[in-house]
């Protein structure tokens, strides 16, 4: 009878140890769960060159406004033109971290550090989807999160595009059109 009952507090303290082990896990923060971001399957022209190392990962959540305006050097003719971006910016874990919004485009965390940046490439990401982008950093303003990026890859996108609902005419030139995106903005640090 003493073997069965030891042998059932064992089992019981054993189950009641891995339970509280996997709800430690569970609580941490899925970002330090995740592995890093992988670029291996990005265009080559948006991948970031060796010696960086990702710094932060987030997902942009927001909206991004298009005018009607004339074509450039095309008389009679317009087109939807970017005219900036208003998102917010969520970690991994579902915390907002920061915004993006622009002109000119700029990245702020909830520290209070900004950046803006320079556009080395884009490669196309799906016909109803704004392109991946490389950029790379200017030196950030305020000291935080943001000091020492070198570059931002816009990635995982969904939607942004300009609208298509409503045609850019003359006759609706200068009228503006908000669409909704989401997109992954990966921060990179030198390493």
């Amino acid at each position: 009878m003493h073997t069965s009952r030891s042998t059932r507090s064992i089992a019981v303290l054993g189950a009641v140890s891995a339970a509280a082990f996997l709800t430690a896990c569970g609580s941490m923060s899925s970002g330090s769960m995740a592995p890093a971001f992988n670029q291996s399957s990005l265009p080559p022209t948006i991948q970031v060159p060796a010696g960086n190392k990702v710094a932060m990962e987030t997902v942009g959540k927001g909206d991004i406004t298009y005018e009607c305006r004339d074509k450039a050097n095309t008389p009679g003719q317009t087109e939807w033109v970017f005219v900036g971006p208003d998102a917010k910016l969520w970690d991994r874990s579902g915390k907002q971290v920061g915004k993006y919004y622009g002109p000119p485009a700029t990245w702020e965390s909830m520290d209070g550090s900004k950046l803006t940046a320079t556009q080395l490439a884009v490669a196309p990401s799906g016909p109803t989807s704004l392109p991946f982008q490389l950029v790379k950093a200017n030196p950030a303003m305020g000291s935080g999160a943001m000091t020492g990026v070198t570059y931002i890859q816009r990635v995982a996108l969904q939607g942004g595009v300009a609208p298509a609902a409503m045609p850019c005419t003359t006759a609706t030139k200068g009228q503006k059109q908000v669409v909704q995106y989401q997109a992954d903005y990966i921060f990179w640090k030198a390493s």
